[in-house]
């Protein structure tokens, strides 16, 4: 479990080293000029000096903004220390480096098949950073790599959940397609799960590539098409039937003109002729009665 430390400053150390370093150099200096003989007193003294400053150099630590350090004392978990600044901590500890930072990964284009087995092209874009120091340090070998791997399986996982659209499954709730933000939600937290062992906060995750794999992209492209046009018929010839009732109840309504059945299927063979057709329709003038 993550301990978050809170060393003491290092700037009395740094000062008290520095002193120490040029009251080295001077008890050294003196010693060897002492007289035709060096006096070895001072130049041990100066000698345990230097290697004192060494010691307390050694336990100076300088963390930039959003950088934090691990501790070990060897080779038990110390602590983390998250602030920024100049500290001094035991000098026999050991220290790894830690970047708090937030992170962009783009993952690569995979080729997967969807719930109803159909070949598929997707790809994420997330945004992570390291929450918690103790569990990416310890609880897997390398974070970065382990980030890259589960967020593959990931979004390999959420693929194979749903299907691309709903041409085949008329009943599914969500699709990658047309999931919009419920999909990325979906894949925030299946990161999430995956990730916490390794401590990693998942701030942002979002599909940035969907398409049907090239082998079969031609044929459903063609496929959508046609449900387009079925669709768009559909839509034509409901209007147009409403259209030639409403013709007909006008007609009938306001007395301008008579019809039997005959006349009135071939007013409504015409009008859906002329209302679902293609092209525009050629008039045609009759200049006889209404039956020749």
């Amino acid at each position: 479990m993550e301990k978050v430390l809170k060393p003491m400053s290092g700037y009395l150390a740094l000062v008290i080293s520095l002193l120490l370093l040029g009251g080295s150099a001077y008890l050294f200096i003196y010693g060897i000029n002492d007289g035709e003989n060096p006096n070895v007193t001072y130049i041990i003294i100066s000698i345990i000096a230097f290697f004192v400053t060494c010691f307390l150099l050694k336990g100076l630590m300088i963390i930039q903004p959003n950088h934090s350090r691990v501790l070990n004392f060897f080779g038990k978990y110390v602590g983390s220390v998250k602030d920024n600044g100049m500290f001094f901590i035991n000098p026999l500890y050991s220290s790894q480096k830690m970047s708090l930072r937030s992170e962009n990964l783009q993952g690569q284009t995979l080729k997967v098949n969807d719930k109803m087995g159909n070949p598929i092209e997707i790809a994420v874009v997330m945004v992570w950073k390291v929450g918690d120091t103790y569990k990416a340090a310890f609880d897997v070998e390398r974070y970065s790599d382990f980030v890259k791997m589960q967020s593959e399986a990931a979004v390999r996982h959420l693929a194979m959940s749903f299907p691309y659209d709903n041409l085949e499954d008329d009943h599914a709730p969500i699709t990658l397609r047309e999931g919009g933000e419920k999909i990325n939600s979906i894949l925030e937290q299946e990161l999430t799960d995956r990730l916490s062992k390794a401590g990693i906060i998942i701030q942002e995750a979002r599909i940035s590539h969907l398409a049907y794999a090239s082998e079969i992209a031609g044929a459903m492209l063609q496929r959508q098409q046609a449900t387009a046009i079925v669709a768009a018929r559909t839509k034509i010839v409901e209007g147009a039937v409403g259209m030639v009732d409403l013709a007909l109840k006008k007609l009938s309504a306001e007395n301008i003109v008579e019809l039997d059945d005959e006349r009135k299927a071939a007013m409504v063979s015409n009008l859906m002729v002329v209302l679902c057709g293609e092209k525009a329709a050629q008039p045609i003038l009759n200049a006889g009665t209404l039956y020749n």
